[in-house]
């Protein structure tokens, strides 16, 4: 196998057995600022009979009615989060028609979806293009056990790897909350509701064959807001159930109680306010737990203090983003991913509610995806370095336990990116002489801010120079460094230089940042 060091001092492949070629990452805007135009695969062209019932009797009829064969790629969506039961649904029933080598393309994996790596034992998955890994799959992959070709994507590089035929999907199979008897989709009504469906959109629009699963058939025309028109689904399976309803969309998330969590929010507001960002007019983005939500308590209170309205919230849309746009506080919110119940009923309701796929949402090769209209996002991290670095993907046992998101693609476009976490975790301080896996390069990060201190990347002077002016808790990286690691130790991770690849980690505009190293003893 070739491989090249990249611009951040990573040893990456130039080809993947079963992928193809890869170029090594240079910078964060390099590939795009000297894009040329380019054909781009384009929605696939099918005709229907005039009349045509698309309502099949079972799975298993629709699977052989798609053309799928053995090698084809197939995708799901992940909006149902760890409710979902259609990915395990169909996986067994392709291994129970005798299916191999299938590519396993999904938007992300959820938590509960262990069975996965089960599927990929047996041979029904022979390459994985995924966002996130975690589990038993997780361990299954780092082990070096899967021996297949994996490619970890974020969601606007997965947006950008279908457009322009990376990723040539075969056949979509889409959990429609709601589907007509013509095939248009809804995701903010019905009893497995999970609001909006802006990466099953990209999927539908791109799939060469789309089959749509419901446990909520009606007759047209369909109630509230159309996610998927019918004109992009080609058969519809009617099963008992597409889940668990209590996981797919609970109710709206909890602010954190924790006094570390609260503590990160609240210096994480400070600089957000002393860089001069919460302007009138100003987009956002943020998490939906932990730090990242209790940061929009505070946002909250001054806006509504300084009577400051901003242009739009964006992302994955918590119910609390969604009840300061309609108290007047954002004009818009653009939701590509729903996370609790509060937000499904909002879709459904509010006009300034707006659905988007994942290409309007993050892709950086098109005429203007939203992330390179934000203003601040706030982003979690399992772990950062001191070049500013951050991994999402890895454990300090070497697993696969996260998802790349839209973390890369938010801390490129917005004007302040913010990675708020906890100084140290489980007794191991959260800053990294050298990260095990970078997802996100450093240059793209603005600052960390932590319980004890906020540190700021050298190259954002001017942040520096407000927080100070402002008197924040600003501290340098590496002396924040030496003092947890007074408390908890010097716990680097395990060396895995040398370890196998087994996965690689591509930036969101195709290149590759980095690879996800084989750890034998898990």
């Amino acid at each position: 196998m070739k491989t090249r060091i990249n611009a951040i001092g990573r040893e990456v492949p130039l080809d993947v057995r079963g992928v193809g070629e890869f170029v090594p990452y240079e910078s964060p805007f390099g590939r795009i600022d000297t894009f040329a135009s380019r054909s781009v695969t384009h929605a696939r062209l099918r005709v229907a009979e005039r009349g045509q019932n698309k309502v099949t009797d079972s799975l298993e009829g629709a699977i052989r009615k798609s053309g799928l064969e053995d090698g084809m790629t197939i995708s799901f969506h992940h909006h149902l989060r760890n409710g979902d039961a259609v990915i395990p649904m169909v996986l067994e029933k392709l291994k129970e028609m005798g299916f191999r080598n299938l590519t396993f393309a999904p938007s992300s994996i959820p938590d509960s979806h262990d069975c996965v790596a089960d599927y990929i034992e047996c041979g029904l998955i022979g390459r994985l293009y995924t966002s996130g890994v975690r589990g038993k799959l997780g361990r299954l992959i780092s082990s070096g056990r899967a021996g297949i070709p994996v490619v970890i994507r974020s969601h606007g590089g997965r947006a950008r790897a279908i457009e322009e035929g990376t990723i040539s999907i075969d056949v979509a199979f889409l959990a429609a909350p709601t589907c007509d008897s013509l095939g248009n989709i809804s995701g903010s009504t019905g009893p497995s509701a999970c609001g909006s469906l802006g990466y099953a959109i990209t999927d539908a629009t791109y799939a060469a064959h789309v089959i749509a699963i419901t446990d909520n058939l009606v007759d047209p025309p369909i109630k509230g807001r159309v996610s998927i028109p019918q004109y992009r689904v080609d058969q519809i399976v009617r099963v008992a159930s597409l889940g668990d309803p209590q996981k797919i969309a609970t109710g709206a998330a909890r602010i954190t109680r924790n006094p570390s969590d609260l503590k990160i929010a609240e210096n994480a507001f400070r600089l957000m306010k002393a860089s001069g960002i919460i302007a009138p007019g100003f987009s956002f983005q943020m998490g939906a737990g932990g730090a990242s939500l209790a940061v929009s308590v505070y946002l909250e209170e001054y806006m509504k203090k300084k009577g400051i309205v901003g242009s739009f919230g964006l992302g994955g849309i918590s119910g609390h983003m969604s009840r300061m746009q309609r108290e007047g506080l954002f004009k818009a919110i653009f939701d590509v991913q729903s996370f609790d119940a509060a937000v499904t009923e909002s879709m459904s309701e509010n006009p300034g509610h707006v659905e988007i796929d994942s290409s309007w949402y993050a892709n950086p090769f098109n005429s203007g995806c939203l992330v390179h209209n934000l203003d601040c996002v706030i982003l979690a991290a399992l772990d950062v370095d001191i070049n500013f670095n951050v991994n999402v993907l890895v454990g300090n046992d070497g697993a696969l336990r996260g998802a790349s998101g839209g973390h890369c693609d938010t801390a490129a476009g917005a004007r302040l990116s913010i990675v708020a976490l906890p100084s140290f975790r489980g007794g191991v301080c959260s800053i990294k002489d050298s990260v095990r896996n970078v997802t996100t390069p450093g240059e793209t990060v603005d600052a960390i801010v932590t319980e004890r201190g906020i540190l700021i990347n050298p190259l954002r002077k001017d942040l520096l120079e407000s927080a100070e002016f402002t008197k924040l808790p600003v501290i340098d990286i590496h002396d924040l460094k030496r003092r947890i690691e007074k408390m908890t130790g010097r716990q680097d991770p395990r060396d895995s230089v040398n370890g196998d690849i087994v996965a690689v980690v591509e930036y969101r505009d195709g290149s590759l940042i980095d690879c996800v190293r084989q750890v034998e003893d898990l």
